[in-house]
């Protein structure tokens, strides 16, 4: 994340972090109508990943993609599961797992840091 040519230009920056709070808002409203929100906000990432090399966004982006991916396989597995009771258990904790991905990548985000709590520091006026 220390290569600031790569950063997104400052113009862009106010776009970029709308679309990572929509991403996240996305992710949410996921859990209670469905995967086809998520589906969506996945879709953003992939889209705009590239604008966010190299900055404090980044670790956002990837970790969406992350909370998609390993969301949708827990999901599957539940749904297959579901018969056999522990599925249930499986869907619960799917869900459990996402909003708390999405509460810490929002709450981060709001405060201006990576995911993994360090300051943005090549973020402009973000």
């Amino acid at each position: 994340m220390s290569d600031l040519q790569s950063a997104p230009a400052e113009k862009d920056w106010p776009a970029l972090l709308r679309i990572t709070h929509l991403v996240y808002g996305l992710q949410g409203v996921g859990l209670l109508l469905g995967w086809f929100p998520a589906v969506v906000g996945v879709i953003l990432n992939y889209v705009k990943l590239e604008d966010v090399q190299g900055s404090w966004l980044e670790s956002h982006y990837r970790w969406q993609i992350r909370t998609f991916w390993w969301g949708l396989a827990w999901g599957i597995l539940g749904l297959l599961t579901w018969v056999f009771i522990i599925g249930w258990f499986i869907l619960i904790a799917d869900g459990i797992w996402i909003l708390y991905r999405v509460i810490k990548g929002w709450l981060n985000l709001n405060d201006k840091k990576t995911v993994s709590g360090a300051p943005a520091a090549n973020s402009i006026n973000a």
